[in-house]
């Protein structure tokens, strides 16, 4: 019996290349969904299996087919206005979780925003951003599916550390975490049970990623 797969929505984005570059060298079976069929070769040479799916449009069955877990990391990107944040990020990741809840979906993780929590209180310039990931978020958490929903600080480009915290640190100007590491985040996600119905913020910090996901969850529990 075929192994089940991990399906990547967002895998042409910047965390998203970096996950499936990490998933492919660990051997996860990984699907990637990709927008045009132009980016498929640099994928196909890891050895992943590719679909052709665009968030603004209905989603097929296909898309999930052979797949048991779920990582959404796409978005619309800063340079686009609210108009496609709210199709990609929002109503985009809404059809992905209504669409998953038709399978045998035993996980599904969501690359959010730190502020997406209380997006009154974030970042003004990024707000309808925020808010589109609090709605999301939202639907996620009352689909009844499996989840891990990950909230990263501001993103780097810095390198993989495989240290991070799961607490807001009190200088804003330490919010921040590298992309590599969010991929981390993620892998690590994917492979342990721990952070199953959790929301973890990340930050750039000490702690090896599956001791800092333990220490969060053992202090929500007492």
């Amino acid at each position: 019996m075929q192994e089940k797969q991990t399906l990547v929505i967002g895998a042409n984005g910047q965390i998203g290349k970096l996950l499936v570059q990490m998933m492919a060298e660990q051997q996860l079976p990984v699907k990637v969904m990709l927008r045009k069929a132009e980016q498929a070769a640099e994928f196909e040479k890891l050895g992943v299996e590719v679909v052709i799916a665009d968030l603004e449009n209905e989603l097929s069955d296909d898309v999930f087919s052979g797949c048991d877990k779920v990582v959404f990391t796409a978005g619309s990107g800063g340079k686009t206005g609210a108009d496609k944040t709210i199709l990609v990020d929002l109503w985009g990741a809404c059809k992905a979780i209504d669409k998953a809840k038709q399978h045998d979906i035993k996980q599904f993780v969501m690359v959010s925003s730190r502020d997406a929590g209380d997006p009154e209180h974030g970042t003004p310039a990024i707000k309808h951003y925020n808010i589109c990931k609090h709605f999301a978020d939202k639907h996620l958490m009352e689909s009844h599916l499996p989840y891990t929903i990950l909230r990263p600080g501001r993103l780097t480009d810095g390198p993989l550390t495989g240290k991070i915290t799961t607490t807001r640190p009190a200088d804003e100007q330490q919010q921040f975490i590298s992309r590599a590491d969010v991929a981390a985040c993620i892998v690590q996600c994917l492979d342990h049970s721990e952070t199953v119905n959790q929301i973890e913020e990340l930050y750039q910090g000490d702690l090896p990623i599956q001791q800092a996901f333990i220490k969060s969850v053992k202090g929500r529990l007492g």
